[in-house]
């Protein structure tokens, strides 16, 4: 349908009827049906698309089109200029002279969507079906068009919208107008989608391994399914070969990880090595099941070949297998089998196997019956450590009673333990039982009121809380201890009735506890502004269960607990507090004391400063930061120090600069393995928004080590802000 009139303004809408093509043109000449002829602002527009020249002839029997002049073809946001288009609009086929286009698309990831931008350049710009592009001495970048700090650039280039893929052949990465790398043949992500194909390579340095390339190979096996093969040289030790495998299906999902060296050049030792498998499935009609296994094949393993703190620093590998069973109604049950691989300290005692079965249900008058029996039998490769079985039956009811201002609720149970021992702890002593009956009171009180704090209307509560256990001694002298420890002193334990963890210790309590806690709430929001609490715990007779009986008397005498008091929140707009303290008041010191102040003004920035404190075992400082340094650059830094042994205990810093379409990143890392020895890295990234990252990434290092680290090329809303 043509017509002659003023030129289309830039904005003009498409055509509204779908098929049907419309021409504006300060002139039009020719035979509708036939050819047309549109010159002088020429603009035609078929099903969202709009093409402008400065001359355009249609062809309606063909459905073809010509178009020379300032030729830019739109669709949506994709533009495409040049200096002349011919193309099939039913077919969408053709063929588009030395263009310049910018392509966007959506890309989703970690549930958060933001758009991806392709554009370059190219000689010519074939058109081959609807998002089917083939592209010759052609550039392609997610930076902005106009003079993009790094492109590839290819001889033949292929993009894909369908599939979301890019190939390029003959091809090389151009970064500040220098080429850093070339690839005869690629397969990218046009919107950071998975794709087989080779990673970027990582590098990266350490006194431990020295210079290390890493050349990864992607498998995108299925949507569901995929694989990454790992060759790693190692300078100084050889070269080592690794992979991982995960899966994801509507029942299971898991991954495999292994990672091989067959000849260490500084220690002399051959076939060093890792490998892990995490497996998760739900078989149906209440049915699960998890495996988990790791292992090396030395204890030196993750100390002389990772370069991270969290692996170097682990003692048990877990090796375990678990089958559970959920009813759907009040009960449920699981049995599983457990080891582990010690690599330092003492070894832990085997579950081989445990057997557990418990529920929950109401019952009388709006009681609360708990039921919790297991099986477990013990294990221990130390023929001087005690072995058997123990079976515990353990039931309880309480009846909570109250209203929302207040409650009480009493809770009785009876904690029954059997063990049947092939190396028992005393001579003869084979078989033991043990019954103790337990006994507690739990009462709380809210109090509020309303005030004001900072000019923003809040609600002040005030709760105070008394606990009371009772459990009567019983002399456990000659069990075993398999699984029992001591639990941490804190505001959590001191309302509780057991002291020790596990099931082979049950110490005697007549204690009453008595807590106190007022926060300052919003009253507009709810959001709980600030917290304070102080508690402590009084003893009515001696504590006469020790944990260790062959070392440990395990009396206690005094009357009072420390004294526990805590204080945290949000103490200004971009300011929180978080302390603990506590006290013993039978030697008037402090047995603990930690302080964690944290200044966060913004996106990527924040200032975290701790300290630790822990009578005769530690005294830490802790710094750690991440702050725009202006021009672009960010800087990031932790220093832990302990000022009890005089030594830095964990260090980093190193910089990042963010250019929008790309990141640098370089961070020095260095940490003590043990009190003689540390290790130290370097990491080099950089990171090309949309297509890669080359280097050694210390995006993980960053979120743990820097508490509010803020990943400088996401976007505000990422959950990955503030969450580590």
């Amino acid at each position: 349908m043509p017509r002659a009139g003023a030129p289309l303004a830039a904005e003009a809408a498409p055509s509204p009827v779908p098929g049907v093509t419309t021409i504006d043109a300060e002139r039009i000449v020719g035979q509708q049906d036939v050819e047309l002829v549109a010159e002088g602002g020429a603009v035609l527009r078929r099903d969202g698309a709009v093409l402008t020249a400065d001359r355009i002839t249609y062809r309606e029997a063909l459905d073809e089109i010509e178009a020379e002049g300032n030729v830019e073809l739109r669709r949506g946001e994709d533009r495409l200029s040049g200096p002349k288009v011919q193309m099939r609009m039913d077919e969408q086929t053709g063929e588009l002279q030395t263009p310049s286009y910018v392509i966007h698309r959506m890309s989703r990831k970690g549930g958060i969507e933001r758009p991806v931008t392709g554009s370059g350049q190219a000689s010519v710009i074939r058109f081959e079906g609807e998002n089917q592009y083939r592209l010759e001495d052609a550039t392609w970048s997610t930076c902005k068009p106009q003079d993009p700090d790094w492109y590839i650039k290819a001889g033949e280039l292929e993009l894909d919208y369908d599939r979301e893929v890019g190939v390029a052949r003959d091809s090389t990465v151009v970064f500040k107008d220098t080429p850093i790398f070339y690839m005869p043949w690629v397969e990218f992500p046009l919107v950071a989608q998975r794709k087989s194909g080779f990673l970027p390579p990582t590098f990266g340095t350490s006194n431990k391994s020295g210079v290390e390339l890493t050349v990864p190979y992607y498998w995108n096996i299925a949507p569901n399914y995929d694989a990454t093969l790992v060759p790693r040289y190692i300078s100084r030790r050889g070269l080592q070969l690794g992979g991982q495998y995960r899966y994801l299906t509507d029942t299971m999902q898991g991954e495999t990880s292994l990672e091989w060296l067959s000849s260490d050049s500084v220690t002399g030792q051959s076939n060093r090595a890792a490998g892990s498998i995490r497996h998760q499935q739900n078989f149906g009609y209440g049915f699960s099941g998890a495996l988990d296994l790791n292992g090396v094949s030395d204890k030196e393993y993750f100390e002389d070949l990772s370069s991270r703190l969290a692996v170097a620093a682990q003692t048990n590998l877990l090796r375990q297998a678990v089958l559970s069973y959920g009813s759907g109604d009040w009960w449920s049950a699981s049995a599983m089998v457990q080891s582990f691989q010690t690599l330092s300290g003492d070894k832990p005692y085997r579950r081989l196997p445990r057997l557990w079965l418990g529920g929950e249900r109401t019952v009388w008058g709006g009681g609360e019956f708990n039921l919790n029996t297991e099986y477990v039998r013990f294990a221990h490769p130390d023929a001087a450590k005690p072995e058997g079985s123990r079976t515990t039956l353990y039931p309880t009811i309480q009846w909570p009673l109250g209203t929302s201002a207040y409650t009480l609720t009493p809770k009785f149970g009876v904690h029954y333990t059997r063990y049947d021992l092939s190396r028992p702890l005393t001579v003869g002593e084979e078989s033991i039982t043990r019954a103790v009956p337990t006994f507690s009171l739990d009462s709380s009180v809210i109090f509020e009121r309303d005030t004001t704090w900072d000019g923003r209307d809040m609600i002040q509560t005030l709760e105070p809380r008394l606990y009371y256990a009772y459990v009567p001694y019983r002399d456990q002298s000659d069990i075993p201890n398999f699984d029992s420890g001591l639990f941490d002193f804190n505001f959590a334990q001191i309302f509780s009735e057991n002291i020790f963890s596990g099931g082979d210790r049950i110490a005697n309590a007549n204690q009453l506890t008595a807590a106190v806690t007022s926060r300052f709430i919003d009253a507009e929001t709810g959001v709980e502004r600030l917290r304070a609490a102080v508690g402590q715990r009084f003893y009515f007779e001696d504590q006469r269960v020790a944990l260790n009986t062959t070392t440990d008397s395990g009396e206690r005498t005094s009357r009072r607990s420390d004294f526990l008091a805590a204080l945290g929140g949000r103490i200004g707009e971009i300011t929180t507090l978080d302390t603990a303290w506590q006290y013993n008041p039978e030697d008037s010191q402090t047995e603990r004391f930690n302080a964690d102040l944290r200044f966060q003004p913004g996106f990527a920035k924040v200032v975290n400063l701790g300290y630790r404190y822990t009578r005769d075992v530690l005294r830490d400082v802790d710094i750690a930061a991440q702050w725009p340094l202006g021009g672009r650059w960010y800087g990031v830094a932790r220093y832990n120090r302990s000022l009890r042994d005089h030594r830095v205990t964990e260090a980093l810093g190193g910089l990042e600069y963010d250019a929008d379409c790309w990141v640098f990143r370089v961070v020095v890392h260095r940490y003590a393995t043990n009190d003689e020895d540390v290790t130290q890295a370097i990491y080099l990234q950089l990171e090309l928004d949309g297509l890669a990252s080359v280097g050694s990434s210390p995006l993980d290092l960053l979120r743990r080590t820097v508490g509010g680290y803020g990943t400088i090329n996401q976007p505000m809303a990422d959950p990955v802000f503030g969450r580590e």
